[in-house]
C-alpha cells in the first residue's frame, strides 16, 4: 500500500475528483488538508477556516480507508479550540497548523495543542521557509520542541524543516537517544521536498542515517484537483533518490506507508514502488 501524507485541498475538488487522482496515482490513502491557501480561504479569516473544514468533512464522508481529513486551524483565533473540536466531531481526524505570526512556544497557542493531545490527534506543521513572501522565522524546527509539553501528541514536521534540516534532524534525534519506538515518537518528518535538487540527496541520506526510515514519510504536497500523474512524478523524485542510496525495500515501505500509518494510527501498509524523474518543486506549506 501507499500513503500520500500531504495533499492540499483548494475547495474546488469533489470526492470523485480526489478518488480519481488517487486511483490514477495508485495511492491507497490520501491525507487531505482543508483549504487555506486558495481563493476564498485564509489563515487570518476564522470564518473561512470553518467553511474549509466543513467542506473537507463533507468530502471525506463515507471513505474512511481512502481519505483522511485534517482540519486547519489558526491557534491565535479566540475560537480555535472550539473549531478544532467541531471539525473532529464532524469527521476530520487530524489537524494542520502553519506558524505565521506566532511561534510554537507562545503561551497563547498552547490550548490548541493541549486539545489536540487530549483528542490524540496526529498534527502536521509547516516547517522551514515559505515561497510566498511570508517570513519563515516562526517555523524553525527547534521551536516545535514546545510540543513535548503535551504528552501523547504525534507531530510531523513538513519539508524536513529546510533550510534548517540539521536542526530538524536534531529535534527528532531526542527520541532516538532515549530509545523511544518509532510509533511512539513525538516527531517525524515528511519528505515533501523543501530542499532543491542539489541538497536533496544529502538531506535524505543524513535523515536516514540519524533518524531511520521509521521517522520519515512521503507526502507529495500536491494541490487538488490535479491529475494522478503529478503525484506519481513527485513520488518518483523520492524513489529515485532512495534507489541511488540503495535503501532496502523494507525501509522504503516504511517511508511510503508504515511511518504514516503509525502516525495516523492506521493499519500497517505495504507500498507499491515505482520510478519517476526528479526536478525541483519549491516548498509550500
Amino acid at each position: 500500500m501507499l500513503i500520500d501524507a500531504h495533499l492540499h485541498c483548494t475547495g474546488r475538488e469533489t470526492r470523485d475528483d480526489v478518488l480519481r487522482t488517487l486511483d490514477e496515482a495508485e495511492v491507497d490513502t490520501g491525507v487531505l488538508l482543508a483549504p487555506f491557501l486558495s481563493d476564498g480561504y485564509s489563515l487570518g479569516d476564522a470564518d473561512s477556516l470553518t467553511r474549509a473544514n466543513t467542506h473537507l468533512a463533507n468530502l471525506v464522508k463515507g471513505e474512511p480507508d481512502r481519505l483522511v481529513g485534517f482540519a486547519v486551524v489558526n491557534p491565535l483565533h479566540p475560537g480555535a479550540v472550539d473549531e478544532l473540536q467541531r471539525a473532529i466531531d464532524a469527521g476530520l481526524r487530524g489537524v494542520k497548523m502553519v506558524p505565521s505570526g506566532w511561534y510554537p512556544y507562545d503561551e497563547a497557542v498552547q490550548p490548541v495543542f493541549a486539545r489536540a493531545a487530549q483528542l490524540k490527534l496526529p498534527i502536521l506543521f509547516h516547517s522551514g521557509i515559505f515561497i510566498d513572501g511570508r517570513s519563515g522565522r516562526f517555523c524553525r524546527p527547534v521551536f516545535f520542541e514546545a510540543l513535548r509539553d503535551h504528552p501523547g501528541v504525534r507531530v510531523t514536521l513538513a519539508h524536513v524543516g529546510w533550510p534548517w534540516t540539521d536542526e530538524a534532524i536534531a529535534v527528532g534525534l531526542i527520541d532516538r537517544i532515549h530509545g523511544v519506538p518509532d510509533a511512539q515518537a513525538v516527531f517525524r518528518f515528511d519528505l515533501s521536498f523543501g530542499p532543491p535538487p542539489p541538497y536533496r540527496k544529502q538531506v535524505l541520506q543524513l535523515a536516514l542515517e540519524v533518524l531511520g526510515p521509521g521517522l520519515l514519510q512521503f507526502g507529495s504536497d500536491c494541490f487538488l484537483p490535479c491529475p494522478g500523474a503529478q503525484l506519481r512524478e513527485r513520488r518518483g523524485w523520492l524513489e529515485n533518490l532512495l534507489n541511488e542510496l540503495q535503501v532496502p525495500v523494507e525501509a522504503q515501505e516504511k517511508i511510503f506507508a508504515g511511518t504514516a500509518a503509525d502516525w495516523l494510527h492506521g493499519p500497517a501498509h505495504k507500498p507499491v514502488l515505482r520510478l519517476g524523474s526528479g526536478r525541483w518543486s519549491p516548498v509550500c506549506c
